[in-house]
């Protein structure tokens, strides 16, 4: 198919399949309430869909090609870090991010970037997906009961690592994948501030996520 560079396919000429399925995508994504972006591995901003260009009041057009680093500030100074060692290892997963940004509003708002290793094959530079998820807002209220510290998922997580389950184990137990264990201590982790999954344990029965006195280890609550 010959085309005019910078003036789309020739006349009576059938569209590529790849931009056909792009176009289709982005539609897609538009019609996501959730912020996403999808980036080069360096930054440089690919697409992003109209509710992360509204944070900001600008349309899709008018962030691409800039540095989502422009955007938003990172709080975690050990993601940048985690995203080089998988790709050296040629791991796909999920990492969280703790971000703040101003929006269009003027008033500063904190949130969690989660950010995606995508690509093709292992061995080709992966881009990045970025979904963004803020922060709810402090509202003034009698502080949560300790079993509201944790989700009734990570719940069960806690208690199976608990019983010194490996994270195949958990993984086969709760039905999510090894990555999505991970996912979900290392979010634990960076909320309850603590640095291993040792700590994450005894921080679940100090806090009555897990029931005391109990073996095997349960969660507290209903899950």
């Amino acid at each position: 198919m010959r085309t005019t560079e910078g003036c789309g396919p020739a006349p009576g000429s059938r569209p590529d399949a790849a931009v056909i399925w792009r176009n289709r995508a982005l539609r897609l994504l538009d019609h996501v309430p959730l912020p996403i972006a999808v980036c080069e591995f360096g930054g440089r901003i690919l697409i992003v869909n109209r509710a992360m260009a509204a944070e900001f009041g600008r349309l899709p057009g008018q962030m691409r090609n800039r540095r989502i680093l422009e955007f938003f500030t990172l709080r975690d100074s050990g993601t940048l870090e985690a995203l080089a060692e998988a790709v050296r290892l040629h791991r796909r997963s999920q990492y969280p991010a703790r971000v703040s940004w101003t929006p269009a509003g003027g008033r500063a708002r904190n949130g969690e970037m989660t950010v995606a290793l995508v690509g093709d094959t292992p061995e080709q530079t992966p881009s990045l997906l970025l979904s963004l998820q803020a922060a709810e807002p402090v509202r003034e209220a009698p502080p949560p009961g300790p079993q509201a510290d944790a989700s009734p998922v990570e719940a069960r997580i806690l208690a199976a690592a608990a019983r010194g389950d490996t994270t195949a184990q958990i993984a086969r137990e709760i039905g999510v994948t090894p990555d999505g264990v991970n996912y979900h201590l290392a979010r634990l982790s960076r909320r309850w501030r603590v640095p291993n999954r040792t700590a994450l344990v005894a921080r679940a029965y100090a806090t009555g996520v897990l029931a005391p006195d109990t073996w095997p280890p349960r969660p507290a609550g209903p899950v």
